[in-house]
């Protein structure tokens, strides 16, 4: 194989640091500026207004990085393209088994499925008998203050699959903890539902960026 002869002179700096020093040599806005060919004072404005959080980029769509004076249709797509690339690969089916141990467990499981969404979303984890993760699946999805989940779907997946039990879980974009009324009255109806099926109801765990909520743990299930 013939090695493609670099031209270190026509690198601009960033470049030559990753082809140099490696990746992690290179700081989230030089990296920014590599992805989207923009200039490092350019990429440091855009972190330092999203208070130098890769988090709050991604919440950046395309009408807000256009904004910024040199950048295009073009450079504003590779941004939200390798995030998005990076965000799937969180989302990578896991190769080991993953069993749930806590509410804990539920939570990091589900981080790079709910982080960073501003709407909500409803899901159900299908359950092992040894508290292994089978699969997840999505229930529904909706505005910003709530999703409708259907009873009947969630045991016909439940029951298609053979799950020994199910843990519900769903995200509030408001960052408020405090389960509505309404998901209070959907958890009983489940438990009761999954009762009479011999499907339980584990937990039903309410996901925010930085924190949870878990009915098992309150004891409210």
């Amino acid at each position: 194989m013939i090695m493609k002869r670099i031209d270190w002179n026509a690198l601009n700096e960033p470049t030559a640091t990753l082809y140099e020093k490696g990746r992690s040599a290179l700081s989230d806005s030089e990296l920014l500026s590599i992805i989207a060919q923009i200039e490092v004072p350019l990429a440091q404005r855009i972190f330092a207004d999203c208070n130098y959080q890769i988090s709050e980029l991604a919440r950046m769509g395309a009408s807000n990085l256009l904004k910024y004076e040199g950048m295009g249709i073009a450079k504003a797509s590779a941004i939200i393209s390798a995030l998005e690339l990076g965000r799937r690969r969180k989302m990578e089916p896991p190769v080991k088994k993953v069993i749930v141990h806590s509410s804990a467990s539920v939570f990091h499981y589900f981080k790079p499925f709910l982080q960073d969404e501003v709407v909500e979303h409803f899901y159900i984890l299908l359950m092992k008998r040894n508290n292994e993760i089978m699969r997840h699946i999505k229930i529904s999805s909706g505005g910003t203050s709530g999703t409708v989940a259907d009873p009947k779907l969630i045991f016909k997946h439940a029951l298609d699959h053979l799950a020994s039990s199910i843990i519900l879980v769903h995200n509030h974009p408001s960052g408020n903890l405090k389960p509505s009324e309404q998901d209070r009255r959907l958890t009983t109806r489940l438990k009761e539902v999954g009762k009479f099926l011999e499907v339980p109801v584990l937990d039903h765990v309410i996901f925010t960026d930085i924190a949870y909520f878990s009915f098992a743990d309150e004891g409210l299930i």
